[in-house]
């Protein structure tokens, strides 16, 4: 007789290490070859070039399953704490999130004046 229990398989508890350090994320980039699926987490700040803080690979069945954990994990959350609003649905998503990102200005990225053009003399 089989006395293990029925429905869904026991997952593994996670080890975690101890000086395991978590990062922050706010923008991934998402790319895929044949056999997988790579995510590239980073952290989009005011002034600063977005710089990859993890970089994650799967299969894409293991992408499609994450996906789906992801998507059942989100209708939990929303039912406990209520409904995400994404920013308008009518202009691109990155520009809704970051149109008042912008990097400071560079001297070597401004354009050199025009020798053509006389400068004002008064």
């Amino acid at each position: 007789m089989n006395d293990k229990p029925k429905g869904k398989p026991a997952f593994p508890p996670l080890v975690i290490p101890e000086d395991l350090v978590p990062k922050y994320s706010n923008l991934t980039r998402i790319s895929h070859t044949p056999s997988e699926i790579i995510l590239d987490f980073s952290a989009l700040l005011p002034g600063s070039k977005p710089e990859v803080v993890s970089r994650v690979l799967m299969s894409p069945v293991g992408a499609k399953m994450f996906y789906r954990a992801l998507g059942e994990n989100l209708a939990r959350y929303e039912a406990s704490y209520g409904s995400i609003q994404l920013p308008n649905s009518n202009t691109a998503l990155a520009h809704s999130l970051f149109k008042n990102v912008h990097p400071p200005e560079r001297p070597e990225d401004k354009e050199p004046p025009d020798p053509q053009e006389p400068e004002n003399e008064e």
